[in-house]
């Protein structure tokens, strides 16, 4: 345990190097503009309601919720120097279904400490932690919740995307939650694995319970603090990535938002922990240095193996202190074998591509379909891009392809099912398309057995939506 003299000296030794951190940030000057604040990631400025929009086709009548999608929208310009794409202000957009009819669209800041002191605003109740919750929104136990990584606290949030308060899941808040918790929709309990900002050797396997609770909190050792994005879940494990992106003292003394880089030098693996085991339960695999932010599934083989699918980037923050910076992102099978400790990758799909999706009701069990976005060719400053997205059939090795068209510009999409007893592919995908040849933004309804046809319906807000992160439908 700590003792009480060592953590005061730790305390004035990391207040002294913030001090320095922000000295060194304010002095900064960038030499070009940044593209997280530019182009198509240009910051909205207001927050808006709108009730009369233009609707083209027939939005499908059991389609009955609304789609919330989280992101960073800096209420007040940063600087540009030092300014990374994850750390901007959380911003909701949301458009809410009906009967057929689109009712609204809002987007909404999320009230954290410095938006609400910006707007002139009382603070929201609730705990604080570090950043802004600005990365995904879920619905759990009866409430919405927008969370993020790193130690921050989430935000719960009312059907019309208002900042109710910041919640420690009722006083069971460890040190932090996880930007991708996965539900098991056989136990009705989320899985995650988090990690805090100020903590370098260890992360918690955190499981929110149906009462939306916080039950286990287990730690799991580590080294360099790594950056562990998201994770997965099987039906006897909990899937952690332990991979080279690590926490830098010289990025952070540098004045960096976001400090976290490519470190060579830190061992990339993969563990698999039984779902109620202790940490030093966990069986660590062998892997060829790589970074995963998303991946789409995993389940268990008959043979004792875990297959894993995921968007796989050959590196990550190696160079670039805005934003991601891999130029290759393949989606991969990656096979973990416990007993070899080892884990072996094999290409789907070689185009570069993020954000998979999957039918979540398989969530851990093995499935068919899944659903990625296109990401630009040759890279691209801005990460995102391209105007297609990618259904792939894990079963035949087949792509389909549906393209939106010159300047129209897709995110991530959710799959919804049609009915509670729907096939794996019978529904609806559904999110957010920039036009940036009229600065609009259409949320857009696929068919999936009609991927390359055209959109069921598609409902056009009349600005610029930016690109985000994560989104969700939820039913109401």
């Amino acid at each position: 345990m700590t003792s009480p003299v060592e953590t005061a000296i730790r305390g004035i030794v990391t207040t002294g190097i913030m001090g320095v951190a922000s000295l060194n940030r304010s002095m900064r000057r960038a030499k070009g503009p940044n593209p997280y604040l530019t182009g198509i990631h240009t910051p909205v400025k207001d927050e808006v309601t709108l009730t009369d929009l233009k609707v083209t086709g027939a939005i499908p009548p059991a389609l009955n919720g609304v789609y919330l999608r989280n992101g960073p929208n800096p209420l007040k310009a940063p600087n540009p120097a030092t300014h990374h794409w994850f750390v901007g202000d959380a911003m909701l957009h949301g458009i809410r279904i009906q009967n057929g009819k689109a009712l609204w669209y809002r987007n909404r800041w999320i009230r954290s400490t410095p938006v609400s002191e910006a707007l002139h605003e009382a603070p929201v109740p609730g705990p604080r932690g570090r950043g802004s919750p600005n990365t995904n929104v879920v619905g759990h136990a009866g409430k919405i919740l927008a969370i993020v990584e790193a130690g921050g606290y989430p935000a719960e949030v009312t059907e019309e995307l208002e900042t109710r308060k910041f919640s420690d899941f009722d006083g069971t808040f460890g040190k932090a939650f996880s930007a991708h918790p996965h539900l098991d929709h056989d136990t009705g309990e989320m899985h995650a694995i988090c990690y805090a900002g100020g903590d370098p050797t260890t992360i918690w396997h955190t499981v929110l319970g149906t009462d939306g609770k916080v039950r286990r909190n287990e730690p799991i050792t580590v080294q360099n603090g790594p950056s562990i994005h998201d994770c997965m879940i099987t039906r006897n494990y909990v899937i952690v990535m332990d991979l080279p992106v690590t926490f830098s003292m010289p990025a952070l003394i540098n004045g960096d938002s976001f400090p976290y880089r490519w470190n060579p030098k830190h061992t990339a693996r993969i563990g698999l922990l039984p779902r109620e085991g202790k940490g030093a339960d966990i069986i660590w695999c062998e892997i060829e240095p790589c970074y995963i932010f998303h991946p789409a599934n995993a389940y268990e083989t008959d043979d004792g193996k875990v297959i894993m699918d995921a968007s796989v980037h050959t590196n990550m923050f190696a160079e670039g202190a805005t934003g991601p910076d891999s130029k290759s992102t393949p989606f991969e099978r990656l096979t973990i074998d416990p007993k070899a400790r080892r884990v072996t990758r094999a290409v789907i799909d070689a185009a570069p591509q993020e954000f998979p999706r999957p039918d979540e009701r398989l969530t851990g069990k093995p499935y068919r379909y899944a659903y990625t976005m296109a990401l630009p060719e040759h890279g691209d400053p801005a990460f995102m891009g391209d105007s297609r997205l990618y259904k792939h059939d894990l079963e035949k090795r087949t792509r389909e392809v549906h393209d939106f068209g010159q300047g129209k510009m897709p995110g991530e999409f959710v799959f919804v099912p049609a009915h509670a007893a729907s096939g794996e592919d019978e529904g609806w995908l559904v999110g957010f398309v920039i036009d940036t040849n009229t600065e609009t933004t259409d949320f857009v309804i696929l068919n999936t057995r009609d991927f390359t046809g055209a959109p069921v319906a598609t409902v056009t807000i009349p600005h610029r939506v930016p690109p985000g992160f994560h989104g969700n439908f939820i039913a109401l």
